[in-house]
C-alpha cells in the first residue's frame, strides 16, 4: 500500500463542529514495530556493521506480513538513526519485511509512556509474533476526577 492509498482511507472525523485529525477506518490498524531485539537480533547503534547481519526472527516476518496482506498499516519505529537507514533497508527488503514506512530516532532506553489524543494500544514483545488476543489487564490512565 503506497502512502497514497493510505490517505484514501483516513476519515474526516469532527468534533464539537470542528475538523480534527483524521483518522483510519476501526477494522484497519496503524502497526508502530520496534526492529532491534522485536523482528531480529538485538543490535545497538553502535555496532551498526552486525545491521546487515541480524538473525531475522521467522513469526515476525510471518505475521508482519499478514497484516501488510490484510490491509493495515506497517511501519517500523526505531532507535536506530539516519545513518542507519540504508543498512535497515537493505535488510528489512532482503528478508522480504513488507512495510509503508520507517521512523528513526525513537528515544532509547525503553520504560515508553506513549500519550495521545488518538486511541493507543501497547503490546509489549516477549519473544514471540502471534495473532493478538484481547486480555484484560491495569492501565495507568489520566486522572478524569471533577476534583483534578
Amino acid at each position: 500500500m503506497e502512502e497514497k492509498k493510505i490517505q484514501e482511507l483516513l476519515h474526516e472525523k469532527i468534533e464539537d463542529g470542528k475538523k480534527v485529525s483524521p483518522v483510519l477506518p476501526d477494522n484497519v490498524k496503524n502497526y508502530l514495530i520496534d526492529i532491534d531485539g522485536t523482528i531480529c537480533d538485538d543490535i545497538p547503534n553502535e555496532e551498526p556493521e552486525r545491521m546487515l547481519t541480524a538473525e531475522v526472527y521467522p513469526d515476525a516476518l510471518k505475521m508482519l506480513n499478514k497484516w501488510y496482506d490484510e490491509g493495515h498499516v506497517i511501519y517500523f519505529f526505531t532507535s536506530r538513526t539516519e545513518a542507519h537507514r540504508e543498512y535497515t533497508e537493505i535488510w528489512l527488503k532482503k528478508h522480504g519485511f513488507k512495510f509503508h514506512g520507517i521512523i528513526f530516532g525513537k528515544p532509547r532506553g525503553g520504560n515508553y509512556h506513549w500519550i495521545d489524543n488518538h486511541m493507543v494500544r501497547a503490546t509489549r514483545y516477549k519473544g514471540k509474533f502471534t495473532n493478538l488476543i484481547d486480555k484484560l489487564t491495569t492501565i495507568q490512565v489520566f486522572d478524569e476526577s471533577p476534583e483534578s
